[in-house]
């Protein structure tokens, strides 16, 4: 398996690019629309064919490039069950499972950052997180019908119950991390080590920060798949 982490600067999102080298087929997570002509250039490069663009969720901070890679390689655009993307070929449901030959890709329902999310479970060793979980943080709740005891049980009841061994990946990363564990997450996690449902709530609850700078253009944009062009 190729696995690899990829970086946009302007919104700190991670993409993940997965692939399987014998059967030269690969899924790339969470696309940023600025940065489709690397992710061509890195497919071409590894003469690999791009079956699927998988998001983790509605963002809010970025403009997927999703439609914009369906167009050019004829990949199917696949986004969490319930999410508001009528644009894209299928909407993928909790413990559903996309198979890249001996690759597994099982996602599991995490919602509460925003109210349809999904985590990603790569081999059963790894785990894209989306923005339920970040290394030592976690994903906001006070737009796109996000809600704060939704994510507690999400991150806890499903995330947190994955052996402590597995690696995390998150989707954005404000401080330099590029992977954990889940067993350091439950330990080190402020948002969460120590801390009852009702104070997370609290916590989430009054954090009051500013709304991401590319809001408004990106959720409209995200729900047709990135495709500006048409707004």
């Amino acid at each position: 398996m190729l696995f690899r982490q990829l970086f946009d600067s302007e919104s700190s999102t991670y993409t993940y690019l997965i692939a399987n080298l014998t059967l030269k087929v690969a899924v790339l997570v969470d696309p940023v629309l600025e940065q489709v002509e690397r992710d061509l250039k890195l497919l071409k490069e590894l003469d690999l064919s791009l079956r699927y663009c998988l998001e983790t969720h509605i963002h809010a901070d970025h403009i997927t490039g999703s439609g914009k890679l369906r167009e050019l390689t004829g990949c199917l655009s696949i986004v969490p069950h319930n999410a508001a993307a009528d644009c894209a070929n299928r909407h993928i449901q909790d413990k559903e499972i996309l198979n890249l030959g001996n690759i597994v890709v099982e996602a599991i329902a995490t919602p509460g950052h925003t109210d349809s999310h999904m985590a990603y479970l790569i081999n059963g060793d790894r785990i894209l997180t989306g923005d339920a979980l970040f290394i030592r943080g976690c994903g906001r709740t006070d737009f796109q019908s996000g809600d704060a005891g939704t994510l507690y049980d999400s991150v806890t009841q499903r995330l947190f119950t994955l052996p402590d061994s597995t690696l995390v990946y998150p989707a954005h990363d404000y401080r330099g991390h590029t992977v954990s564990t889940i067993g350091e997450e439950k330990r080190w996690n402020s948002r969460f080590a120590g801390r009852e449902r009702a104070s997370f709530i609290r916590l989430m609850n009054n954090l009051d920060l500013p709304d991401p700078k590319k809001m408004m253009e990106a959720i409209p944009a995200n729900k047709l798949c990135g495709n500006v062009a048409t707004l």
